[in-house]
């Protein structure tokens, strides 16, 4: 295939582009994609994929499927930040706006990163509390399987390993 802008070198770059719901694609040479404008990924230049922009990408999709039900502009109780501002900006004002914006913002925050849970990391100072908590839901957890599995000795081991976590919280 032809580049076709200047119809004379092998095609190599293929660009797609969804704008709005409509696609457009390019095919060109290797040449006239490093001269083209919309290819320039210099280390100067903010990159067109930040979060907020991907944010805000799945916010027009959300919305165009509820274009048709009558909304009421809906603002956090704590920052009165409105869904609008998180529409337009990306981001949120406050740990309130999760709560209030849930309906969109859980969905959002799934498809991005794939899970809603924190798994990275924690600080060692200020974390160990968090960390003591995390490990008891899953001693819990480990817990009613091995009673479900009627493995009572793992069961009470486990049993006992949580009364500890719990005095040591105390």
């Amino acid at each position: 295939m032809l580049c076709e802008k200047c119809h004379e070198n092998q095609a190599t770059v293929h660009i797609v582009k969804m704008i709005n719901g409509d696609k457009k694609e390019l095919n060109i040479c290797q040449s006239c994609a490093e001269k083209s404008q919309e290819l320039s990924f210099s280390s100067d230049m903010i990159s067109p994929f930040s979060f907020q922009n991907i944010l805000s990408g799945f916010m027009d999709y959300m919305n165009k499927e509820s274009e048709n039900a009558e909304r009421t502009e809906v603002k956090c109780p704590k920052c009165d930040t409105s869904a609008a501002e998180f529409k337009r900006l990306g981001l949120l004002g406050c740990d309130q706006c999760y709560k209030t914006f849930s309906s969109t913002v859980t969905p959002i925050v799934r498809r991005v990163q794939g899970k809603l849970e924190h798994r990275g990391k924690v600080p060692k100072k200020a974390g160990m509390e968090l960390v003591e908590k995390k490990r008891l839901l899953k001693l819990k957890e480990e817990l009613q399987k091995a009673i479900f599995a009627e493995e009572y000795e793992k069961a009470a081991l486990i049993r006992d390993e949580i009364k500890n976590l719990q005095n040591k919280q105390d």
